[in-house]
């Protein structure tokens, strides 16, 4: 297993990315209810999101915080992202639903932020150097 010296940038990244997680997953778990509608989509599937976010959150939050990483971790993290990414796309395209305008636009401005903390994920890992050599 390659560990690698986690940049400045990596840990940065992903602290931003444990932050937003956390924050998404607090306002989906608890406010599902209130933002169905006015999103036009449905609540279990919000709720659902937000529960998931709340271990991802935790889990991100503690890799934040080692300065050595398995690099497989670090991919595994841009990996699941860009399928975030992915999803939040099919879900407006695919026609199971029928978001509001709002629904649409909260879909992609998440979506859009999940990308940006993703590529500074990705250009922290190409900063991060293999454990044993000078950082």
């Amino acid at each position: 297993m390659t560990m690698i010296q986690s940049s400045p940038l990596l840990r940065g990244a992903l602290a931003l990315d444990a932050a937003a997680c956390a924050g998404m997953g607090v306002l989906l778990s608890f406010a599902a209810t209130a933002l169905s509608q006015p999103l036009g989509l449905p609540e279990p599937l919000l709720r659902g999101a937000g529960l998931l976010l709340l271990p991802c959150a935790a889990l991100l939050g503690w890799l934040s915080r080692r300065r050595e990483l398995p690099r497989l971790a670090v991919l595994s993290v841009i990996g699941v992202n860009l399928m975030w990414i992915a999803d939040s796309l099919l879900l407006l395209a695919g026609g199971w639903f029928a978001p509001t305008g709002l629904g649409v636009a909260f879909v992609l401005a998440q979506a859009a932020a999940v990308l940006a903390v993703t590529i500074a994920e990705a250009v922290g890992l190409g900063r991060s150097v293999p454990r044993g050599e000078p950082a």
